[in-house]
């Protein structure tokens, strides 16, 4: 943030670059804290890449004939981490007795598990079909996969032009557009 605040210094002077350096420490002191700490960001990958496995585990545990806990639990147990431990703690509302909906509401925190929880709410208020609608969310789950995974490779492309540019970008105004100035400038004073 210093360091961003000190580049204002240098490229717009010491008068104008006071308030530039100004703001650009204020945006990068908030945009470093906007950023999600690494566990949590990984935590979230993981949640969402393990998604359409556990909802399809679930799907072939339900058309097996297995109860609804009975799939919930086989899913825990074999997908483990973090989508695991919410699925157990679903498991372990719905075996104390809790309603389905509310055991199920409890996962609406979590952004990407909030359409499994809606999705599961609703099937338990309206009695629909289990198996059919955790089909459809985990058909969702792994389009939203690819295109999170597409969008990040884009990024990546940007991310890697953008160092570059800096690099280059100073080389070209000192040696391509500064003798030109320069040259020009010798000119209409010598004529």
């Amino acid at each position: 943030m210093a360091g961003a605040a000190f580049g204002g210094l240098i490229f717009a002077g010491v008068w104008p670059g006071l308030p530039v350096g100004a703001v650009i420490g204020v945006v990068a002191a908030i945009m470093v804290r906007r950023r999600k700490p690494g566990d949590v960001r990984r935590r979230e990958r993981r949640l969402e890449a393990d998604l359409p496995y556990a909802l399809d585990l679930m799907v072939a545990c339900l058309r097996a004939g297995q109860p609804i806990g009975g799939a919930v639990e086989a899913t825990a147990e074999a997908m483990g981490g973090p989508l695991g431990e919410r699925l157990a703690r679903v498991n372990g509302q719905l075996r104390l007795g809790a309603r389905p909906e509310d055991a199920w509401q409890a996962l609406e925190r979590e952004p990407s598990l909030a359409a499994l929880a809606r999705g599961m709410t609703r099937a338990a208020l309206s009695g629909a079909p289990v198996a059919d609608v955790l089909a459809r969310l985990a058909d969702d789950a792994r389009h939203e996969v690819r295109t999170a995974s597409s969008a990040a490779a884009r990024r990546v492309g940007v991310q890697v032009v953008a160092p570059l540019g800096l690099c280059f970008l100073p080389a070209f105004v000192f040696l391509g557009i500064i003798p030109v100035v320069a040259g020009l400038a010798a000119q209409v004073f010598h004529d």
